[in-house]
């Protein structure tokens, strides 16, 4: 009855070590809800479009169809150092994944030895009726060894995935990174262009206020009006030429920043001043939880859980015993004709466990450690996309409002034309003073010089807006309007 039992027991044995080595401790990694709404909240003329995560986000930039930005977009992904540090760090995730993925695998290591060595005759007994004698003699060994720990709690395939989630992550942050580098030099790039447009104002400005300033030195010499129209249209002059030293400063500073971010020395670099289109593109809209799979920075948060989660299954496998497989071959021999016979074989095969037995609370500390870090990491999470959320909105309805403001600015513009052309007929036939002249020339500029920074925002805006959409997307036209 008991040899036949035997074997029942062994496979009820092997049995149950096969299932716990299929078993990994910790729990399962399951991405959480988030509460989403089912649209956005698009004022016209927004329509909807379907962007795919699985499509390249590319050279978005290139949309707005302008040349010089496109050059130095190129520019700064080859040069720019904060996006070689973050591709360093990309490769530096990656090879931890491949050395964390080796503890998959059994360890093979090879070994020699070759020596002359003189035991003592001096040296403790091991017997008492065997003498000791000094002997001098070679030693030569060659030996094949392998280690392998058997994962049946999990330890090592949680390590795994922590280690490919974190390199996900990585590759996500590379991509954050370029897509945040693109957007602030596009951004630096458009502001240093608004200024090129307000700076070209301030010069047809000064040109029309200094013809101005003749009309009215010429008729004060004349006798027709007093040193009051000349002081007055001096004064504006002056602080228009003002203006021009505090934009031109503005300008040299995005000039700086465009720079750095194209990898060039600061004093090296320069982009010439130049009146460019700017007519931002039209850019399609998808539901709120296309965000999940459109931007980088939530995808890098999503693997950081991912990542955290495994941890909690690593501590929580320190609770279950570690068990060592390490098999060794080899021969040993005093001399290397006889290295190779029979009787110089050595081998060895044997199976080691640990299991901690008090440890005063360490490994639940750790467990509950690895749980605070993952908690952590879900609120980030849902703190990235409520942030994508509002940044998304912003961009809506930032570049509706903009649009409309825009077109009010041209309407003013011309209000103001016609307002100057009035008062300078009225000024010349003496119907009205000099003030009226002064106030229509200061009115136009501003009128002016509002449309331009109004451009220049509409720019600034639909960047952000690409930006918080996750980059370009795909080749579906759609129309804004």
């Amino acid at each position: 009855m008991r040899r036949r039992a035997r074997p029942f027991m062994q496979l009820t044995v092997l049995t149950a070590v096969l299932l716990l080595a299929g078993c990994a401790v910790g729990p399962d990694y399951h991405k959480p809800d988030v509460e989403l709404p089912v649209t956005w909240q698009l004022d016209t003329p927004w329509r909807q479009s379907t962007p795919d995560d699985a499509l390249a986000k590319g050279p978005w930039w290139e949309r707005f169809g302008d040349a010089k930005l496109n050059q130095l977009q190129q520019q700064a992904l080859a040069g720019n150092q904060t996006l070689a540090v973050a591709s360093a760090r990309l490769l530096q995730a990656r090879a931890s994944a491949n050395a964390t993925n080796a503890g998959l695998f059994p360890q093979v290591g090879v070994g020699t030895r070759a020596g002359r060595l003189r035991i003592s005759g001096d040296r403790p007994l091991t017997n008492y009726n065997a003498p000791n004698y000094a002997t001098v003699q070679s030693d030569f060994a060659l030996g094949l060894n392998a280690s392998y720990e058997v994962d049946l709690f999990g330890r090592v395939a949680r390590n795994v995935e922590g280690a490919a989630a974190s390199a996900q992550q990585s590759a996500a942050d590379l991509e954050n990174t370029r897509l945040l580098l693109t957007a602030e030099l596009a951004s630096s790039y458009f502001n240093l262009r608004e200024l090129d447009v307000e700076l070209d104002v301030l010069s047809r400005s000064i040109e029309l206020q200094r013809k101005a300033l003749e009309l009215a030195t010429s008729r004060h010499d004349l006798g027709a009006t007093s040193g009051l129209d000349v002081a007055q249209q001096q004064a504006l002059l002056d602080t228009t030429l003002t203006q021009v030293d505090v934009l031109r400063k503005q300008r040299s500073q995005f000039e700086h920043a465009i720079a750095t971010l194209t990898g060039t020395p600061a004093p090296l670099f320069s982009l010439p001043s130049a009146l460019v289109p700017m007519m931002p593109p039209a850019v399609p809209l998808g539901v709120p939880s296309d965000l999940l799979e459109r931007r980088p920075d939530i995808a890098a948060a999503e693997r950081a859980m991912a990542a955290a989660n495994a941890q909690i299954g690593v501590a929580t496998a320190a609770f279950y015993p570690s068990i060592m497989i390490a098999p060794s071959y080899g021969v040993d021999s005093n001399s290397m004709t006889t290295l190779f016979n029979a009787p110089s074989v050595l081998w060895s095969l044997g199976v080691s466990a640990t299991q901690t037995l008090f440890d005063g609370g360490r490994i639940r500390a750790g467990v509950n450690f690895s749980q605070g870090g993952y908690a952590a990491a879900v609120a980030n999470y849902r703190r990235v996309v409520l942030t994508a959320m509002q940044e998304v909105e912003d961009g809506i309805t930032g570049v509706a409002a903009l649009d409309r403001a825009y077109a009010q600015a041209q309407a003013a513009i011309v209000s103001a034309r016609r307002v100057l052309d009035i008062a300078n007929s009225r000024y010349e036939g003496g119907v009205a003073t000099y003030l009226d002249v002064i106030t229509a020339q200061q009115s136009l500029l501003n009128s002016e010089r509002q449309a331009a920074q109004l451009m220049g925002q509409r720019m600034l805006t639909s960047v952000f807006l690409v930006k918080a959409l996750g980059g370009d997307w795909d080749g579906t036209k759609v129309a804004m309007k």
